[in-house]
């Protein structure tokens, strides 16, 4: 990312691109169709042709950061060496441009006038503007840094001896844009086992360049700790059942209703482990079925916090039967990523019972005269609220609080001021992340 242009992800990006998308192109088609046999190359014309799919994207804007990177290497007094041997690298050696006599430099070249010759399909007059390489110090430093601590593995895993010299050549002579990714890129196509400690560290250096996350995350082997409940590190919105709920207001009847808890539980984001949304949910879950908590109280509690976006009264689905499903689907997850998990004994009591029973009394009045779903089938305020009393009695303060914030936002409550900085402290009591009421309930703060 340069000053002169938005950050990668401002400008759509949503993974990979520019050369090192051409790489992981490269690297993936070649391995998957062409290199299947000992011995097997992609042409040159074969690998061309996956330059120009690239930089068709998008209507051709993609290949603005394929020609940029391109001659930013062109650009610079690296070696034939260097960059021959961090284009294999990034490719997992899947096209080698001087075995088709052509050196890195001319390949290079012919992918710069790729990226020229779209353009031009878009304004025929559009010339090479000056390359804008990333120099700064301070980013050059943090992308030696993580190369220097992975080089042992890197090392290992790669065949190009000169490899680790190179990429810190790229990063310190050329760009540190564009070294950062192909560190990225090798490390990807040599499966190196990357801490998850080190893995946070190049998620934020990435953000400092304005990549966006799946740059950083897809293909890029992670260690990542153990599944823990316990721990809601990386949550920044709702979780668990609360969350389960949101996801079935609207959007989702393109699935069963199976299918979109198992499109919910998928969702841990890039910073955590694989299964980590299913423990939650399947923890939520389990507290209300281990529950003497009546069937009705269950009902209604998730036909108002989904703003009956899934009628299961109206479907011959009871709560408790409901919740069974979603057991199911969070423990096939579990099952195919985190094997390993072990599902926690419940935690001890929060002990914020009481202030939470205070706000959803406080509520109380307000929500009276509202309604779930006022049009069909309406689901009265009061009834929301007894149950929400009961779940936080009988099951867990910290759910019956993100369900009351839900209902709120449902029902369209508003807030006092002096409610929210209550709910501001009941959030941090249960650690929720500082986004959870941002997307909430604070556009219904009447704020004087």
């Amino acid at each position: 990312m340069t000053r002169e242009r938005p950050a990668y992800y401002e400008l759509g990006y949503g993974e990979d691109f520019g050369l090192t998308a051409l790489t992981a192109l490269t690297a993936l088609t070649a391995l998957t169709e062409r290199l299947s046999r000992p011995g097997s190359a992609t042409s040159p014309a074969a690998a061309l042709g996956f330059a120009e799919e690239l930089a068709d994207r998008s209507e051709g804007e993609e290949a603005v950061e394929l020609g940029e990177d391109a001659r930013r290497l062109l650009a610079s007094e690296l070696p034939e060496r260097v960059l021959h041997t961090v284009w294999l690298a990034s490719t997992g050696n899947a096209f080698d441009p001087t075995g088709h006599g052509m050196t890195c430099r001319a390949w290079l070249e012919r992918i710069s006038e790729v990226s020229t010759a779209r353009l031009r399909q878009n304004k025929a007059s559009w010339t090479q503007p000056p390359v804008r390489p990333v120099r700064d110090s301070q980013l050059c430093q943090a992308v030696v840094a993580e190369l220097r601590v992975t080089a042992p593995a890197l090392v290992d895993a790669s065949p190009l001896p000169q490899l680790v010299d190179c990429l810190e050549q790229v990063v310190t002579d050329a760009d540190a844009d564009l070294g950062m990714r192909l560190l990225l890129r090798a490390l990807k196509s040599y499966s190196v086992p990357v801490p998850y400690g080190q893995y946070h560290r190049l998620l934020a250096l990435g953000w400092q360049f304005g990549f966006p996350p799946g740059a950083v995350h897809d293909g890029l082997a992670i260690t990542w700790p153990p599944v823990s409940t316990a721990s809601r590190q990386g949550i920044n919105g709702d979780f668990g059942l609360s969350r389960l709920a949101r996801q079935f207001t609207a959007g989702w009847h393109y699935r069963t209703p199976r299918e979109a808890v198992a499109a919910a539980v998928k969702a841990d984001g890039y910073e955590r482990p694989p299964g980590s949304e299913a423990a939650v949910l399947l923890e939520d879950t389990r507290r209300v079925l281990d529950t003497g908590l009546s069937d009705e109280a269950i009902t209604v509690s998730w036909l108002a916090a989904t703003d009956r976006g899934y009628n299961i009264d109206r479907s011959g689905v009871s709560g408790r039967k409901w919740l069974e499903q979603v057991v199911e689907v969070c423990e096939e997850h579990l099952t195919e990523v985190a094997p390993a998990y072990v599902p926690a004994a419940p935690p001890p009591a929060t002990g914020a019972g009481d202030e939470v029973l205070r706000e959803i009394r406080d509520m109380s009045p307000l929500a009276a005269s509202t309604a779930v779903s006022p049009d069909f089938h309406p689901l009265e305020g009061t009834t929301v609220m007894e149950a929400l009393e009961q779940i936080t009695t009988q099951v867990d303060p910290d759910l019956g609080f993100r369900l009351l914030l839900r209902t709120v936002e449902v029902l369209q409550l508003p807030l006092t001021e002096e409610q929210h900085t209550r709910y501001e402290a009941l959030a941090s009591r249960f650690h929720y992340g500082e986004d959870h009421l941002l997307f909430s309930v604070d556009h219904l703060v009447q704020r004087t």
